[in-house]
């Protein structure tokens, strides 16, 4: 699994799980303004980025994966606070309720512990552009974003994706796991069943106003797994608040994992 730090060791460390079609370098704005307070890792969940890809898609591996790096690593002298995305928010509230010696303070940004499988047909549309694309006649970048301004008219959204297309040689590769990806969208847009599991440490649920991904009809099952909820929702953003909202992203992880108790 791979991962990168920023920052100088603090003695308070924040990890970063990112969300679909993401990678661990897209918190790098957020992290920085974390600085010097705190250091951040930030983590290529597998089949995304430079890490491994698995073959099949499973929320507890992954978050047993997740565990293994950190306490082999970042985490090894105690726990950590964690800060997940999509996601990279249900991975992270799995390691929490699976592994919650490794966790100090639980950031979860805009999703709920709850099956959204028709927030899946949006990604299922991206997957399969991205899956369309001729990668063999490609010559530079600017192709692939030209060849995907019809299906992917947002150019935000064309650029964020874009980051995972790799030149090689003479052509170009995606990093991701798409295969898998597509095969097991109804799984990531999935939340499993946690039995009686519950996490006991602080949780911080940011949400954004124009996202469906969270609804107030979420908190009950969000507070039945995490007790010690608060939640909060950034004004104007959607789905990707912390790309939207950095600012505010940052002063609110700064007064909630910097607070006290």
């Amino acid at each position: 699994m791979h991962s990168a730090v920023v920052g100088d060791d603090s003695g308070h460390r924040v990890v970063f799980l990112h969300g679909l079609f993401g990678r661990g370098k897209n918190f790098t704005t957020i992290a920085s303004g974390l600085r010097p307070e705190l250091q951040s890792l930030l983590v290529d969940l597998p089949n995304h980025g430079q890490s491994g890809w698995t073959e099949s898609f499973d929320y507890a591996e992954m978050a047993d994966l997740v565990a293994a790096h950190l306490r082999a690593g970042f985490a090894a002298e105690g726990p950590v606070d964690v800060v997940g995305h999509s996601m990279g928010g249900k991975v992270a509230m799995i390691l929490a309720l699976r592994h919650p010696d490794l966790v100090r303070r639980l950031v979860v940004v805009d999703i709920a512990p709850v099956a959204r499988t028709s927030s899946g047909t949006d990604f299922r549309h991206l997957l399969g552009a991205l899956a369309a694309l001729d990668l063999g006649s490609l010559e530079k970048r600017t192709d692939a974003a030209e060849a995907l301004r019809g299906p992917i008219p947002n150019g935000t959204v064309r650029g964020f994706l874009l980051q995972n297309l790799k030149r090689e040689g003479d052509g170009f590769r995606w990093e991701p796991n798409l295969g898998l990806l597509r095969s097991e969208l109804d799984t990531i847009m999935d939340f499993p069943d946690q039995g009686d599991r519950t996490f006991p440490g602080p949780v911080l649920w940011i949400d954004g106003e124009r996202s469906d991904y969270v609804t107030d009809a979420d908190e009950s099952a969000m507070r039945r797994l995490f007790p010690r909820t608060r939640r909060t929702t950034v004004r104007g953003a959607g789905h990707w608040v912390h790309a939207e909202a950095p600012d505010v992203v940052v002063a609110a992880l700064r007064a909630f994992l910097l607070a006290g108790g």
